[in-house]
């Protein structure tokens, strides 16, 4: 397996606080965005790139064990345990087994022999991790409003899983031990699994956050008042200021999405108004906006 250098990807260095992978994860995730490049194949294996990246350091163990073992970081514990084995076998017989350093070399064969062959004695005891397996799951922009139940058939398995309220379009999920089976007492692959999160309400969702453009009538442009507004969850009334200018922009807070593993926690929902010219006007009205025009 090639190595993938999740710091590389981030744009930052392995002193990198969480901080700062979560600002760096943040600002790459919404350059990326498939619903910002649509069509954009290259935007897309970008983002699901930055998602993998994402997972393994703004995990405090995941990184540790990344920042140890590079790209065999996920076989960790498999090694530890061999480890210790060959230690203990190693002292019984009066040799070494794994000293404090390991070479490049060293872990490269202990992984080849555990996971992908090696050969003699040794091959026959060797553990192989299953495969990983990856699907798709298609949801609307409301469905992924609320956290649900889905049933998904993999390899001819009903796997049961719950989707958390927030997640995005291209964000990939693990679930692990749901891949193929290991063999030789190894352990299973992993499911990997991709949202594709389609939207056809008259929402624009950016992270946690919404847009909608909303028709305001230009009398209650110019004089102001009350109006009913769209939200996820229902209709709200909005007071309107008098002499709203075409293009305003009002942030309802808490109104967007739920952020994702956030329980309780939604973006914003900001409203922009376009401002509506009447048309077939009468002639008296529009002899009254011409005075209105004259008295300005």
């Amino acid at each position: 397996m090639a190595f993938i250098d999740y710091y590389k990807i981030l744009g930052i260095d392995k002193a990198a606080t969480p901080k700062m992978v979560k600002d760096a994860y943040r600002k790459l995730a919404r350059k990326f965005h498939p619903d910002l490049n649509p069509n954009n194949a290259d935007a897309k294996a970008n983002f699901q790139q930055i998602n993998e990246a994402n997972e393994v350091l703004s995990d405090p163990e995941k990184r540790k064990k990344y920042d140890q073992y590079g790209t065999d970081w996920q076989y960790a514990e498999e090694f530890e345990k061999q480890k210790q084995q060959q230690s203990q076998s190693s002292r019984s017989r009066g040799g070494g087994g794994f000293s404090g350093g390991q070479s490049a070399g060293d872990f490269s064969d202990f992984f080849e022999s555990m996971f992908g062959g090696g050969g003699g004695g040794r091959s026959r005891q060797a553990k192989y991790r299953g495969e990983d397996y990856t699907t798709e799951i298609h949801l609307e922009l409301l469905e992924a409003y609320k956290t649900h139940k889905q049933t998904l058939s993999v390899n001819g398995n009903n796997i049961r899983i719950t989707i958390p309220a927030g997640v995005e379009n291209g964000q990939i999920i693990k679930i692990a031990g749901h891949g193929g089976q290991g063999s030789n007492g190894g352990p299973n692959g992993d499911l990997y699994i991709t949202f594709s999160v389609a939207n056809h309400s008259t929402f624009k969702r950016l992270g946690s956050n919404l847009f909608t453009t909303v028709d305001l009538d230009i009398y209650t442009a110019v004089l102001g008042g009350e109006i009913t507004v769209d939200t996820v969850e229902g209709k709200v009334k909005l007071k309107v200021k008098p002499e709203t200018q075409n293009g305003t922009k009002v942030n309802l807070k808490g109104k967007g999405f739920p952020v994702y593993k956030n329980d309780g926690q939604f973006g914003d929902l900001q409203i922009t108004y376009s401002v509506k010219v009447p048309t077939n006007l009468t002639e008296k009205q529009k002899t009254l906006f011409e005075e209105i025009r004259n008295s300005l």
